[in-house]
Order: C-alpha cells, then sequence, then structure tokens
C-alpha cells in the first residue's frame, strides 16, 4: 500500500483528531488510520515525529472483557449498517466507553464494514495569514512552541503540526523546541516496537522512519534480531 503524502491538510486534520491525548491511545492510532486511509504504523511514526507520546503496543491491555466483547459483536453485526462509532459509544454499555475505544476495538475485531462511515470532517485553514506570518517570526526568532501557541491562542498540538507544515515549506528553519517536555515523554522508538523478532527490517524501518541499512546497524549494535536480520550473530562476530 503507498503510503499518502503527509500535506498540512492531512497533518492538521490527524492534530485535530487527536487532541489533547497524551500519551495518545492504540485506539486512537487505529482510528485515525482509519480516517486517513493510512496504516497504523504510519500515524504513530508521523505522531512521534511530530513529538507526541504515543503508548506503545503492548502496554494497552483490553478495556473489553470477553463479555462485552461478545455484546458488541452482536451489537454491531445486527445493526449492520445503521451506526456510526458515536452511536454504537452511546447504546453499548450505557456510555461507558468513548467513541474512540469502541472504534478502536472493532477495528482489532474486524467489524469495521458494519459500521456506518461519519461524515469526512472538513479541514478548514485553521491560521489566517496574519497568524501564519507571526508564527514564523517567533519560531525564527527562538520562541518555545508553548510560547507561540499562547501568542496565537491555539493548542500546542495544533501549533506543533503546524510548525512542521513550515518546516516543510522551508519558511521556518527548525521545530520550535517544548519548554515543558518531560524526560519521560522521550520514547526510543525501536523499544517502542516491543517483540521485533517477527519483523522485517524493512518493516521495521517504515516504522520508525530509518534507512533500511540504519535499521541493521541499530539491529546489531543493540544486538537484536529481526526476522531477516540477525543483529545478534553480526555483534558476535564483531567483537569476536
Amino acid at each position: 500500500m503507498t503510503t499518502p503524502k503527509w500535506t498540512e491538510e492531512r497533518t492538521e486534520t490527524l492534530v485535530n483528531y487527536v487532541g489533547d491525548e497524551s500519551p495518545v491511545s492504540r485506539a486512537t492510532v487505529e482510528g485515525a488510520a482509519e480516517l486517513l486511509e493510512t496504516s497504523s504504523r504510519s500515524i504513530a511514526s508521523k505522531l512521534r515525529k511530530m513529538e507526541f507520546e504515543v503508548a506503545p503496543v503492548t502496554a494497552e491491555p483490553s478495556k473489553f472483557s470477553e463479555a462485552q466483547e461478545g455484546l458488541l459483536r452482536t451489537l454491531v453485526e445486527d445493526n449492520s449498517g445503521k451506526f456510526t462509532y458515536a452511536d454504537i459509544a452511546d447504546v453499548f454499555e450505557g456510555g461507558a466507553f468513548k467513541a474512540k475505544e469502541i472504534q478502536g476495538k472493532i477495528l482489532s475485531m474486524q467489524l469495521y464494514q458494519h459500521v456506518r462511515p461519519a461524515p469526512r470532517p472538513e479541514s478548514a485553514k485553521t491560521f489566517t495569514d496574519a497568524q501564519e506570518a507571526r508564527f514564523i517570526e517567533l519560531a525564527n526568532g527562538g520562541s518555545f512552541i508553548e510560547e507561540i501557541a499562547e501568542d496565537l491562542g491555539v493548542e500546542v498540538a495544533r501549533a506543533r503540526g503546524k510548525a512542521l507544515s513550515l518546516l516543510k515549506a522551508e519558511q521556518i528553519t527548525s521545530i520550535p523546541k517544548q519548554r515543558d517536555r518531560k524526560a519521560s515523554s522521550k520514547v526510543d522508538a525501536l523499544e517502542e516496537l516491543g517483540d521485533i523478532s517477527k519483523m522485517t527490517v524493512t518493516e521495521i524501518a517504515e516504522a520508525i522512519e530509518k534507512s533500511p541499512r540504519g535499521v541493521k546497524t541499530m539491529l546489531t549494535r543493540r544486538g537484536l534480531t529481526a526476522s531477516d536480520y540477525d543483529g545478534a550473530a553480526k555483534k558476535e562476530k564483531a567483537a569476536g
């Protein structure tokens, strides 16, 4: 599948969908992937690049019991094409689950074909020409991302998304630093993938936005093994 290009419009749609959620849950990642018609890995990689904290795959146990999963399956299949994810969230278990949680669960259960598509949100231009000019002035002047967001009256996440689009357009020289960033929010992209033994080098490279050659170097240095590359053996051989 060809990964769609990250335009400013797509980036802002992603930022709007995620909102202030931190860390961004796997359900939200999967929902954004469906909305933007791309892979969950592409969404997670994009969010990390914009310095969002994304929940690891293995760190999020299911919030649904087996009984609830069965009830959800029955509800969705018996009402095929009638309900959106938001509708299901309203009627299922007294509204105990958020629409994004329902969406993530239904996607994992491969029942998405029974859900009625919600109207796709329109991505209107969220920054005026004056705001954009002010953003460029502050960013190139060394202001922190929080300061820019406060000056423009927008959320930090939205400012971060705008910064990325301006960087690609070469209107700013770098992404503004985050003043209040906690050290604990810094994540190791390779470690976040969890068990990589069944992934190919190419798949890992796509997930963490590195070249295959760079991934092989990382695997060798750390003594890790992918499905098609034995970094542990390479490291041992190099040491010998």
